[in-house]
């Protein structure tokens, strides 16, 4: 029959601090891991088709990003009108030459925008609303 109780006696007192050593590096990566508010990160950008949105309302999360997929032909001749600039900003897509980028939109304070985006290339117009909600504990 083994004395589990005294195991510890057993152990080299090297070994015994090795294994607290471990435990406490342990007790200190979970306790940063719980300093994490739910703040520190945004959910993944909202990814819309562009063929989808035309009368839409697409809601965001302040801070984040509306990725303007679908066009990969002319996905760099879109230009939008945002109606209140100061709830959300255009950015063009475009093709640096290693990587290509779609349009899109980024949310820069809470509020209700229309938006008109225009193709230059085909002449498309899709109109559509832009709601940004507050960032809400838990992201």
């Amino acid at each position: 029959m083994v004395d589990r109780t005294r195991t510890s006696e057993r152990m080299p007192r090297a070994g015994r601090r090795s294994v607290s050593l471990l435990c406490a590096l342990a007790a200190g990566a979970l306790a940063l891991a719980g300093c994490t508010t739910g703040t520190d990160t945004l959910p993944a950008p909202v990814v819309v088709q562009l063929d989808d949105i035309d009368g839409e309302t697409i809601e965001v999360v302040d801070g984040n990003v509306i990725d303007l997929a679908g066009d990969d032909e002319t996905y760099a001749d879109w230009d939008a009108e945002i109606e209140d600039p100061t709830i959300a900003r255009f950015t063009p897509g475009g093709d640096d030459g290693s990587a290509q980028s779609n349009p899109g939109l980024t949310a820069t304070a809470v509020g209700t925008t229309a938006v008109t985006l225009e193709n230059g290339a085909t002449g498309d117009t899709i109109s559509f609303t832009v709601e940004v909600v507050p960032v809400a504990s838990g992201y």
